[in-house]
Protein backbone atom coordinates (compact mmCIF):
# COMPACT_ATOMS: atom_id res chain seq x y z
CA UNK A 1 0.00 0.00 0.00
CA UNK A 2 1.46 3.82 -0.75
CA UNK A 3 2.10 3.02 -4.29
CA UNK A 4 -0.08 1.93 -6.92
CA UNK A 5 -0.53 1.55 -11.00
CA UNK A 6 -2.32 4.53 -12.25
CA UNK A 7 -3.28 2.14 -15.37
CA UNK A 8 -7.31 1.87 -15.37
CA UNK A 9 -8.44 -1.81 -15.04
CA UNK A 10 -9.19 -3.25 -17.99
CA UNK A 11 -12.80 -3.98 -18.53
CA UNK A 12 -13.12 -7.77 -19.33
CA UNK A 13 -11.23 -8.46 -15.29
CA UNK A 14 -14.11 -9.34 -13.26
CA UNK A 15 -14.58 -7.25 -9.49
CA UNK A 16 -13.44 -8.99 -6.78
CA UNK A 17 -16.19 -8.15 -4.01
CA UNK A 18 -18.92 -6.41 -5.84
CA UNK A 19 -21.08 -7.84 -8.60
CA UNK A 20 -20.22 -5.28 -10.88
CA UNK A 21 -18.15 -2.00 -11.41
CA UNK A 22 -21.77 -0.12 -10.80
CA UNK A 23 -22.71 2.46 -8.07
CA UNK A 24 -26.22 -0.20 -7.91
CA UNK A 25 -23.73 -2.66 -7.02
CA UNK A 26 -21.53 -0.87 -4.44
CA UNK A 27 -25.11 -0.05 -2.76
CA UNK A 28 -26.13 -3.78 -2.79
CA UNK A 29 -22.97 -4.45 -1.06
CA UNK A 30 -23.39 -1.44 1.07
CA UNK A 31 -27.11 -3.21 2.16
CA UNK A 32 -25.50 -6.54 2.19
CA UNK A 33 -23.03 -6.30 4.37
CA UNK A 34 -23.66 -3.86 7.04
CA UNK A 35 -21.01 -1.49 6.10
CA UNK A 36 -19.80 0.66 9.37
CA UNK A 37 -16.62 1.91 8.63
CA UNK A 38 -16.61 4.21 5.66
CA UNK A 39 -13.64 6.59 4.97
CA UNK A 40 -14.45 9.64 3.28
CA UNK A 41 -11.58 11.59 1.39
CA UNK A 42 -12.68 15.35 0.35
CA UNK A 43 -11.26 18.08 -1.69
CA UNK A 44 -12.69 21.42 -3.31
CA UNK A 45 -14.70 20.05 -5.86
CA UNK A 46 -17.20 19.67 -3.11
CA UNK A 47 -17.53 23.25 -1.82
CA UNK A 48 -17.59 24.96 -5.43
CA UNK A 49 -21.37 24.22 -5.52
CA UNK A 50 -21.48 26.32 -2.59
CA UNK A 51 -20.03 29.36 -4.57
CA UNK A 52 -16.01 28.80 -2.87
CA UNK A 53 -14.12 28.53 -5.97
CA UNK A 54 -11.08 26.14 -5.69
CA UNK A 55 -7.51 26.83 -5.95
CA UNK A 56 -5.95 25.65 -9.07
CA UNK A 57 -8.41 25.98 -11.81
CA UNK A 58 -6.84 27.72 -14.95
CA UNK A 59 -9.22 31.12 -15.00
CA UNK A 60 -11.80 30.65 -11.80
CA UNK A 61 -9.39 28.55 -9.26
CA UNK A 62 -8.42 31.14 -5.91
CA UNK A 63 -4.49 31.31 -7.20
CA UNK A 64 -5.93 32.97 -10.80
CA UNK A 65 -7.95 35.11 -9.30
CA UNK A 66 -5.56 36.30 -6.29
CA UNK A 67 -2.83 37.21 -8.17
CA UNK A 68 -5.02 40.20 -9.35
CA UNK A 69 -4.20 41.19 -5.81
CA UNK A 70 -0.87 43.48 -4.41
CA UNK A 71 1.01 40.23 -3.81
CA UNK A 72 4.48 38.90 -5.12
CA UNK A 73 2.67 35.63 -5.88
CA UNK A 74 -0.56 34.41 -5.27
CA UNK A 75 0.27 31.19 -3.22
CA UNK A 76 2.03 34.37 -0.89
CA UNK A 77 -1.30 34.53 1.04
CA UNK A 78 -0.80 31.17 2.32
CA UNK A 79 2.72 31.45 3.22
CA UNK A 80 3.95 31.85 7.11
CA UNK A 81 6.88 34.03 5.83
CA UNK A 82 4.50 36.74 3.91
CA UNK A 83 2.17 36.12 6.52
CA UNK A 84 5.00 37.50 9.17
CA UNK A 85 5.53 40.37 7.29
CA UNK A 86 2.36 41.40 5.75
CA UNK A 87 -0.81 39.71 7.52
CA UNK A 88 -3.62 42.11 6.16
CA UNK A 89 -4.03 40.39 2.34
CA UNK A 90 -4.78 36.65 4.38
CA UNK A 91 -7.28 38.62 6.59
CA UNK A 92 -8.96 40.48 3.46
CA UNK A 93 -9.57 36.93 2.10
CA UNK A 94 -10.54 35.78 5.31
CA UNK A 95 -12.93 38.50 5.45
CA UNK A 96 -15.27 36.99 2.34
CA UNK A 97 -14.42 33.04 3.31
CA UNK A 98 -14.80 33.09 6.93
CA UNK A 99 -17.38 30.19 7.97
CA UNK A 100 -21.47 31.46 8.09
CA UNK A 101 -21.02 32.96 4.51
CA UNK A 102 -21.39 29.86 2.39
CA UNK A 103 -24.05 27.10 3.15
CA UNK A 104 -23.34 23.26 2.90
CA UNK A 105 -23.71 21.49 -0.55
CA UNK A 106 -25.74 17.81 -1.16
CA UNK A 107 -22.08 16.51 -0.87
CA UNK A 108 -21.35 18.05 3.08
CA UNK A 109 -24.82 16.56 3.92
CA UNK A 110 -24.51 13.01 2.55
CA UNK A 111 -21.10 12.92 4.79
CA UNK A 112 -23.02 14.16 7.25
CA UNK A 113 -25.89 10.99 6.35
CA UNK A 114 -23.43 8.89 6.59
CA UNK A 115 -22.18 10.17 10.34
CA UNK A 116 -25.93 10.02 10.86
CA UNK A 117 -26.46 6.32 10.05
CA UNK A 118 -23.20 5.33 11.95
CA UNK A 119 -21.52 4.51 9.06
CA UNK A 120 -18.90 7.13 9.03
CA UNK A 121 -15.53 5.98 10.37
CA UNK A 122 -13.82 9.58 9.41
CA UNK A 123 -14.21 12.28 6.99
CA UNK A 124 -10.78 13.46 5.63
CA UNK A 125 -10.78 16.75 4.30
CA UNK A 126 -8.49 19.04 2.29
CA UNK A 127 -10.64 21.78 2.51
CA UNK A 128 -10.55 24.48 5.41
CA UNK A 129 -14.05 25.92 5.04
CA UNK A 130 -15.50 24.04 7.53
CA UNK A 131 -18.76 23.38 5.49
CA UNK A 132 -18.77 19.71 6.69
CA UNK A 133 -18.92 21.07 10.36
CA UNK A 134 -21.84 23.03 9.21
CA UNK A 135 -23.40 20.38 7.62
CA UNK A 136 -23.49 18.89 10.90
CA UNK A 137 -20.61 15.97 10.72
CA UNK A 138 -19.14 16.56 14.10
CA UNK A 139 -15.30 18.08 14.82
CA UNK A 140 -14.01 14.55 16.08
CA UNK A 141 -15.38 13.05 13.34
CA UNK A 142 -13.23 15.10 10.58
CA UNK A 143 -9.75 15.50 10.44
CA UNK A 144 -8.60 18.85 8.38
CA UNK A 145 -5.34 17.56 6.52
CA UNK A 146 -4.57 21.24 6.27
CA UNK A 147 -6.46 22.94 8.89
CA UNK A 148 -9.35 25.12 8.99
CA UNK A 149 -11.13 28.33 10.14
CA UNK A 150 -12.43 26.17 13.15
CA UNK A 151 -9.74 27.25 15.68
CA UNK A 152 -7.50 29.94 15.82
CA UNK A 153 -3.69 30.37 17.78
CA UNK A 154 -0.57 32.63 18.26
CA UNK A 155 1.57 31.93 15.58
CA UNK A 156 4.46 32.69 18.47
CA UNK A 157 3.60 31.12 21.70
CA UNK A 158 0.88 29.18 20.35
CA UNK A 159 -1.68 30.20 22.75
CA UNK A 160 -5.21 29.70 21.31
CA UNK A 161 -7.24 32.56 20.74
CA UNK A 162 -10.92 33.37 21.21
CA UNK A 163 -13.64 32.22 18.91
CA UNK A 164 -16.08 35.11 19.23
CA UNK A 165 -12.82 37.98 18.97
CA UNK A 166 -11.99 35.88 15.90
CA UNK A 167 -15.18 36.49 14.44
CA UNK A 168 -15.05 39.78 15.24
CA UNK A 169 -11.58 41.17 13.74
CA UNK A 170 -12.36 39.00 10.68
CA UNK A 171 -15.59 40.59 10.23
CA UNK A 172 -13.90 44.19 10.80
CA UNK A 173 -10.42 43.59 8.50
CA UNK A 174 -8.28 43.84 11.58
CA UNK A 175 -5.16 41.97 12.15
CA UNK A 176 -5.77 39.87 16.04
CA UNK A 177 -2.91 39.62 18.10
CA UNK A 178 -2.02 37.29 20.72
CA UNK A 179 -3.88 38.50 24.36
CA UNK A 180 -0.62 37.70 26.20
CA UNK A 181 0.65 40.59 26.98
CA UNK A 182 4.01 39.63 27.05
CA UNK A 183 4.13 37.76 23.74
CA UNK A 184 1.19 40.18 21.13
CA UNK A 185 2.69 37.98 18.68
CA UNK A 186 0.08 37.70 15.28
CA UNK A 187 -2.98 35.06 15.39
CA UNK A 188 -4.07 33.15 12.52
CA UNK A 189 -6.81 30.72 12.20
CA UNK A 190 -5.14 26.83 12.53
CA UNK A 191 -5.11 26.73 8.11
CA UNK A 192 -1.80 24.73 6.96
CA UNK A 193 0.33 27.99 5.61
CA UNK A 194 2.92 26.82 3.40
CA UNK A 195 6.17 26.23 5.44
CA UNK A 196 3.96 24.58 8.41
CA UNK A 197 3.72 20.67 9.36
CA UNK A 198 0.38 19.49 8.43
CA UNK A 199 -1.62 18.76 12.04
CA UNK A 200 -0.45 16.28 14.31
CA UNK A 201 -4.55 14.35 13.93
CA UNK A 202 -4.02 13.69 10.01
CA UNK A 203 -0.92 11.57 10.56
CA UNK A 204 -2.37 9.92 14.03
CA UNK A 205 -5.25 8.71 11.75
CA UNK A 206 -3.37 8.14 8.31
CA UNK A 207 -3.64 4.74 8.73
CA UNK A 208 -7.80 4.33 8.99
CA UNK A 209 -8.15 4.02 5.68
CA UNK A 210 -6.85 0.62 5.64
CA UNK A 211 -9.85 0.09 8.29
CA UNK A 212 -12.32 0.87 5.64
CA UNK A 213 -14.78 -1.34 4.32
CA UNK A 214 -15.68 1.40 2.25
CA UNK A 215 -14.00 4.47 0.25
CA UNK A 216 -15.55 7.39 -1.26
CA UNK A 217 -13.76 9.98 -2.67
CA UNK A 218 -14.87 13.65 -3.46
CA UNK A 219 -13.86 16.55 -5.31
CA UNK A 220 -10.15 16.25 -5.63
CA UNK A 221 -7.07 16.94 -7.75
CA UNK A 222 -4.93 14.41 -5.63
CA UNK A 223 -2.13 16.21 -6.81
CA UNK A 224 -0.66 17.26 -3.01
CA UNK A 225 0.85 15.00 -0.59
CA UNK A 226 0.51 13.36 2.15
CA UNK A 227 -3.14 13.60 1.58
CA UNK A 228 -2.91 12.32 -2.04
CA UNK A 229 -1.93 8.68 -1.30
CA UNK A 230 -4.69 8.02 1.62
CA UNK A 231 -6.76 6.24 -1.13
CA UNK A 232 -3.92 3.45 -1.66
CA UNK A 233 -4.23 3.04 1.75
CA UNK A 234 -7.40 1.74 1.58
CA UNK A 235 -6.89 -2.36 1.20
CA UNK A 236 -7.10 -4.19 -2.11
CA UNK A 237 -10.55 -5.57 -1.82
CA UNK A 238 -12.10 -2.82 -0.37
CA UNK A 239 -14.74 -0.84 -3.10
CA UNK A 240 -13.24 2.49 -3.46
CA UNK A 241 -15.79 5.15 -5.06
CA UNK A 242 -14.46 7.93 -6.80
CA UNK A 243 -17.33 11.00 -7.41
CA UNK A 244 -15.00 13.70 -9.57
CA UNK A 245 -14.99 15.64 -12.49
CA UNK A 246 -12.40 13.50 -14.06
CA UNK A 247 -10.39 10.30 -13.05
CA UNK A 248 -7.25 11.16 -10.29
CA UNK A 249 -4.59 9.17 -8.98
CA UNK A 250 -4.56 5.35 -8.77
CA UNK A 251 -8.55 5.57 -8.58
CA UNK A 252 -9.77 3.04 -11.59
CA UNK A 253 -7.00 0.73 -11.11
CA UNK A 254 -8.42 -1.74 -9.00
CA UNK A 255 -11.02 -4.36 -9.93
CA UNK A 256 -13.38 -2.79 -7.13
CA UNK A 257 -13.21 0.94 -7.86
CA UNK A 258 -16.43 2.33 -9.40
CA UNK A 259 -16.09 5.77 -10.87
CA UNK A 260 -18.76 8.37 -10.95
CA UNK A 261 -17.66 10.91 -13.25
CA UNK A 262 -18.91 14.78 -13.04
CA UNK A 263 -20.47 17.30 -10.95
CA UNK A 264 -19.96 16.11 -7.33
CA UNK A 265 -23.55 16.61 -6.23
CA UNK A 266 -25.07 15.05 -9.39
CA UNK A 267 -22.85 11.67 -8.41
CA UNK A 268 -24.03 12.03 -4.50
CA UNK A 269 -27.62 11.88 -5.99
CA UNK A 270 -26.97 9.22 -8.07
CA UNK A 271 -25.57 7.12 -5.14
CA UNK A 272 -28.30 8.19 -2.78
CA UNK A 273 -30.48 6.83 -5.18
CA UNK A 274 -29.44 3.47 -5.59
CA UNK A 275 -28.92 3.45 -1.68
CA UNK A 276 -32.60 4.64 -1.32
CA UNK A 277 -31.42 6.76 0.81
CA UNK A 278 -32.78 10.19 -1.70
CA UNK A 279 -35.67 11.62 -0.27
CA UNK A 280 -33.80 11.78 3.57
CA UNK A 281 -30.56 13.00 1.64
CA UNK A 282 -32.62 15.85 0.11
CA UNK A 283 -34.52 16.73 3.41
CA UNK A 284 -31.39 17.07 5.24
CA UNK A 285 -30.46 19.67 2.68
CA UNK A 286 -33.03 21.70 2.60
CA UNK A 287 -32.75 22.03 6.67
CA UNK A 288 -29.15 23.43 6.40
CA UNK A 289 -29.88 25.65 2.78
CA UNK A 290 -33.56 27.13 3.29
CA UNK A 291 -34.43 29.15 0.80
CA UNK A 292 -35.76 32.86 0.91
CA UNK A 293 -39.38 31.79 0.91
CA UNK A 294 -38.88 28.63 3.16
CA UNK A 295 -37.44 31.47 5.59
CA UNK A 296 -40.16 33.70 4.98
CA UNK A 297 -42.83 31.03 5.23
CA UNK A 298 -41.35 30.22 8.93
CA UNK A 299 -40.84 34.06 9.97
CA UNK A 300 -44.40 35.07 8.84
CA UNK A 301 -47.22 34.53 11.44
CA UNK A 302 -50.65 33.15 10.35
CA UNK A 303 -53.18 36.27 10.01
CA UNK A 304 -57.26 35.69 10.38
CA UNK A 305 -59.42 37.06 8.05
CA UNK A 306 -60.03 40.15 10.83
CA UNK A 307 -56.55 41.28 11.19
CA UNK A 308 -56.60 40.93 6.74
CA UNK A 309 -59.85 43.09 7.08
CA UNK A 310 -57.78 45.59 9.39
CA UNK A 311 -54.33 45.89 7.66
CA UNK A 312 -56.59 46.56 4.11
CA UNK A 313 -58.36 49.39 5.77
CA UNK A 314 -55.10 50.98 7.11
CA UNK A 315 -53.77 50.82 4.13
CA UNK A 316 -56.44 52.55 2.07
CA UNK A 317 -56.80 54.95 4.99
CA UNK A 318 -52.90 55.89 4.24
CA UNK A 319 -53.73 56.54 1.05
CA UNK A 320 -56.69 58.59 1.46
CA UNK A 321 -54.59 60.72 4.18
CA UNK A 322 -51.52 60.82 1.50
CA UNK A 323 -53.77 62.12 -1.74
CA UNK A 324 -55.60 65.09 0.60
CA UNK A 325 -52.42 66.39 2.25
CA UNK A 326 -51.30 66.45 -1.82
CA UNK A 327 -54.50 68.65 -2.72
CA UNK A 328 -53.78 70.65 0.35
CA UNK A 329 -50.40 71.49 -0.70
CA UNK A 330 -51.50 72.07 -4.07
CA UNK A 331 -54.16 74.63 -3.00
CA UNK A 332 -51.72 76.00 -0.75
CA UNK A 333 -49.27 76.74 -3.71
CA UNK A 334 -51.86 77.57 -6.25
CA UNK A 335 -52.70 80.77 -4.02
CA UNK A 336 -49.37 82.01 -3.19
CA UNK A 337 -48.02 81.78 -6.83
CA UNK A 338 -51.58 83.92 -7.90
CA UNK A 339 -50.85 85.82 -4.98
CA UNK A 340 -47.82 86.73 -6.70
CA UNK A 341 -49.33 87.63 -9.98
CA UNK A 342 -52.42 89.51 -9.92
CA UNK A 343 -52.08 91.42 -12.89
CA UNK A 344 -52.17 88.22 -14.88
CA UNK A 345 -54.91 86.41 -14.58
CA UNK A 346 -53.68 83.10 -14.49
CA UNK A 347 -50.61 81.05 -13.86
CA UNK A 348 -47.80 79.79 -16.29
CA UNK A 349 -47.57 76.19 -14.05
CA UNK A 350 -45.07 74.39 -15.40
CA UNK A 351 -46.36 70.49 -15.93
CA UNK A 352 -45.37 67.51 -14.51
CA UNK A 353 -43.49 66.59 -17.82
CA UNK A 354 -41.67 69.50 -17.79
CA UNK A 355 -40.50 69.59 -14.61
CA UNK A 356 -37.54 67.94 -15.16
CA UNK A 357 -36.64 69.91 -17.83
CA UNK A 358 -36.42 72.53 -15.91
CA UNK A 359 -34.16 71.23 -13.39
CA UNK A 360 -31.54 69.23 -16.18
CA UNK A 361 -29.10 68.49 -13.50
CA UNK A 362 -31.61 67.01 -11.04
CA UNK A 363 -32.38 64.05 -13.80
CA UNK A 364 -28.62 63.58 -14.24
CA UNK A 365 -27.93 63.29 -10.66
CA UNK A 366 -30.42 60.73 -10.37
CA UNK A 367 -29.53 59.04 -13.18
CA UNK A 368 -26.31 59.11 -11.63
CA UNK A 369 -27.55 57.76 -8.74
CA UNK A 370 -29.18 54.73 -10.56
CA UNK A 371 -26.02 53.89 -12.38
CA UNK A 372 -23.51 53.81 -9.48
CA UNK A 373 -25.72 51.49 -7.18
CA UNK A 374 -25.66 49.31 -10.50
CA UNK A 375 -22.55 48.65 -10.30
CA UNK A 376 -22.38 48.57 -6.97
CA UNK A 377 -20.36 45.09 -5.60
CA UNK A 378 -19.14 43.33 -2.47
CA UNK A 379 -15.74 43.69 -0.96
CA UNK A 380 -13.10 41.72 -3.45
CA UNK A 381 -16.08 40.87 -6.16
CA UNK A 382 -12.86 41.40 -8.79
CA UNK A 383 -11.51 38.68 -7.33
CA UNK A 384 -14.49 36.50 -6.56
CA UNK A 385 -16.67 37.05 -9.34
CA UNK A 386 -19.10 34.33 -8.05
CA UNK A 387 -20.12 36.86 -5.01
CA UNK A 388 -22.95 38.67 -5.15
CA UNK A 389 -23.70 41.74 -3.77
CA UNK A 390 -27.09 39.47 -2.50
CA UNK A 391 -25.08 36.76 -0.65
CA UNK A 392 -24.23 37.56 3.51
CA UNK A 393 -15.86 28.28 4.23
CA UNK A 394 -12.97 29.79 2.94
CA UNK A 395 -10.60 28.33 0.42
CA UNK A 396 -10.22 24.50 -0.10
CA UNK A 397 -6.87 23.48 -0.41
Amino acid sequence: MGNESSTPVAEDVPPVTLYARTIEAVADYVKKNNVKRVVVMTGAGISTAAGIPDFRSPKTGLYANLARLNLPYAEAVFDISFFRQNPRPFYELAHELYPGKYRPTISHCFVNLLHKKGMLLKAFTQNIDCLEREAGVPGDAIVEAHGSFATQRCIDCHTEYPDAKMKEAISKKEVPHCAQQECGGLVKPDIVFFGEALPEAFHRNRSLPAQADLAIIMGTSLTVQPFASLPSFVQEDTPRVLINLERVGGLGSRADDVLLLGDCDEGVRKFADALGWREELESMWEKANPSTTDEKKQEAKPKDKQAELDEAIESLTRGVDKTLKLSEDHQKQFEEDFAKRPDTGKLNVPSHENSASLNPEMKQNTEGIVKESDHLSTPLAHVYPHISKEKSDKPSL
